[in-house]
């Protein structure tokens, strides 16, 4: 009798080469490349839940996907069958069956994001894919003063790209970390989850308080506007990482 299983992987990838997460028709996405090989390894159509949908231009360090088989593949098989089929710019970092009700996007805690700024006068091409070039001084005790204000649940409707539908605007950040690495600034952002694009208009909005453009307090009145247009500009996707996806322990099988 054949036994029903479900399969929760944890993916890393280099998003540059693709149009994001989600299939979209006569594009490159990951999502794509993923169910066909798995579909290749399993012999069957794999439908897949993902914890959260990158866009064009993002990495992912731990991407969650679930999909439930009733292959007897044996789970250590699985990641080195599957990074066989995948390309190099995407590969499986790990593979575990977790109990049926385990959902990579509603069973998920919080999520954490990085971005990453190189801060340099000149440019360095082999950085473009994997980070935002700023040549402009940055103050990072302005910008963690801001990013105070962010913490906490509120509206992000002003950090909300504008046009996109959304049941509920509250989320709540947990916590905005800030650490410098010679000539990068790395910012780290956990929530429980995020509005669509929310993560780089804050990013944009913070390198606006860096640069002296607006004073720490603004983001309190950016944050109260409930309005895009009085938040900074969306920061690029290529400095942008979903690092890791929290779960409660009781998720695996």
């Amino acid at each position: 009798m054949l036994r029903v299983r479900n399969i929760k992987v944890i993916l890393e990838y280099d998003g540059s080469s693709y149009c994001g997460w989600q299939r979209q028709p006569r594009h490159p996405t990951v999502q794509e490349l993923v169910e066909n090989s798995l579909g290749k390894l399993f012999k069957e159509r794999i439908k897949l839940s993902v914890a959260g949908r990158t866009d064009r231009g993002v990495h992912a360090k731990g991407q969650v996907i679930n999909f439930v088989t009733c292959s007897s593949i044996p789970v250590p098989v699985i990641r080195p069958a599957l990074n066989s089929y995948l390309p190099p710019d995407i590969k499986v970092k790990k593979v575990q069956e977790v109990s049926l009700n385990f959902h990579a996007q509603k069973s998920a805690l919080s999520r954490l994001y990085r971005y990453i700024i190189y801060n340099h006068p000149f440019p360095n091409p082999f950085y473009r894919n994997f980070s935002w070039y700023v040549p402009f001084s940055l103050e990072i005790g302005n910008m963690k003063e801001a990013s105070r204000y962010l913490i906490g649940r509120h509206d992000f409707s002003s950090f909300l790209a504008q046009g996109s539908p959304v049941y509920s605007p509250v989320r709540e950040i947990e916590k905005v970390v800030f650490f410098i690495k010679g000539r990068f600034m790395v910012i780290y952002i956990r929530a429980d989850s995020f509005l669509y694009r929310m993560v780089r208009n804050i990013i944009g909005t913070l390198v606006q308080v860096g640069r002296g453009e607006i004073l720490p307090p603004r983001v309190k009145e950016i944050l109260d506007a409930r309005d895009r247009t009085a938040a900074g500009p969306t920061a690029p996707p290529q400095g942008l990482y979903l690092v890791r996806i929290r779960y409660p322990l009781s998720s695996p099988k």
